[in-house]
């Protein structure tokens, strides 16, 4: 499973700059907006140390990274829900998203202009959930008039569930509120809840695009931002995307290594977005390993052995037997799969077994 996200803001507030820096692709930036017509995508490898170090150890015939596809989205504008700007197609394609990134200008510069004139990430960020947030009570006021039919016939106790959802996200979008502050307990609440596709139910995380001072320690828009969200479930980040960008044109780890520590950084912006984004969906990794092939498989946290065998093909969830699963620091520290048996270190675990971060698994399985 790839993670996707979405990157969405106002124009000229550095979101294709961001992706630029992101997927190495090279989408349109430019001093106007709608600078983006069409929504970039770039899909880019998930950094993860403990792959390198598997590679290493393995020496195999190919590498397989976890992946996040970014979605970049033409920025958004005041009455974008209504189709102002190109507000209707854009929201669409944030729809098809896993998470949002939320990217906010929180730097001064009067060589670029604002949509607003004056910069303000706090009223950006009120803009946009605005307009997510029209969009979301469209959709669940469509969905309530046929629903209240089915309800009033009385004998369908489907639909008195759905009613009662979609009255309660009635209710939280008409106080202003986004979707996602709203939780059911009931597991058919939950699926329906998911299958409504609400703009506002998805994770977001804000991206506070600063200068390069900035970049290590902050400042006063991040702060304005950081108060802003206090109690709304959301994460920050803070990203100088311009720099992001010249880091990732130097050639070597090491020029960029240097780059980061003249900054007072350790990692890099991309790094830290994408641990972060894990993070904002509960997302880990497990490994498979061996001399064909290194390869990291993304899972949810929680997930038992052959659901996490369903991710590598359906097949191996159908008949699942067993999983052999090695640590990877076991795996690291006696230098192969055969050292970890003869240590007696390898596990055999059968269907109850909650995968780890980090599990480097073999699965058995009959169909």
């Amino acid at each position: 499973m790839a993670l996707k996200c979405g990157i969405v803001g106002l124009p000229n507030v550095g979101k294709s700059t961001l992706f630029n820096c992101l997927s190495n692709a090279k989408a349109q930036s430019a001093n106007f907006p709608f600078c983006t017509i069409e929504p970039n995508v770039g899909v880019i490898s998930v950094p993860d140390d403990r792959l390198t170090r598997l590679v290493e150890i393995c020496n195999p015939k190919s590498v397989v990274p976890a992946t996040v596809e970014i979605v970049d989205i033409a920025g958004l504008v005041k009455g974008a829900s209504k189709g102002e700007g190109l507000g209707n197609k854009f929201l669409a394609n944030i729809r098809e998203t896993d998470a949002i990134l939320h990217v906010l200008r929180c730097f001064d510069d009067d060589n670029i202009t604002h949509v607003d004139t004056t910069v303000d990430p706090v009223r950006d960020m009120e803009v946009i959930n605005y307009e997510l947030q029209i969009k979301d009570l469209e959709t669940v006021e469509a969905r309530l008039a046929k629903t209240e039919k089915a309800a009033k016939a009385g004998a369908d106790k489907t639909a008195k569930m759905q009613l009662g959802v979609l009255q309660a996200y009635k209710e939280a979008l008409e106080k202003g509120e986004p979707a996602r502050q709203v939780q059911f307990e009931g597991k058919e609440e939950q699926k329906f809840a998911r299958e409504l596709f609400l703009l506002t139910n998805k994770p977001v995380m804000y991206v506070c695009n600063v200068d390069d001072a900035s970049a290590a320690t902050g400042n006063a828009y991040v702060e304005a931002v950081r108060k802003a969200i206090e109690g709304r479930d959301a994460n920050i980040l803070v990203v100088a995307a311009k720099t992001e960008s010249e880091i990732a044109e130097l050639d070597t780890y090491e020029e960029r290594q240097e780059f980061l520590a003249e900054m007072g950084l350790e990692k890099s912006g991309v790094d830290r977005l994408i641990r972060a984004a894990y993070a904002l969906l509960d997302l880990q990794t497990y490994f498979t390993a061996g001399a064909d092939e290194v390869r990291a498989w993304t899972f949810i946290r929680g997930t038992k052995a052959p659901q996490a065998a369903g991710i590598i093909h359906t097949d191996f969830e159908k008949g699942f037997i067993r999983a052999e699963v090695i640590k990877y620091d076991d795996y690291v520290t006696l230098g192969s799969e055969a050292a970890v048996k003869e240590a007696g270190k390898m596990g055999v675990e059968g269907k109850e077994y909650v995968v780890a971060d980090g599990d480097i698994m073999h699965f058995r399985f009959n169909v």
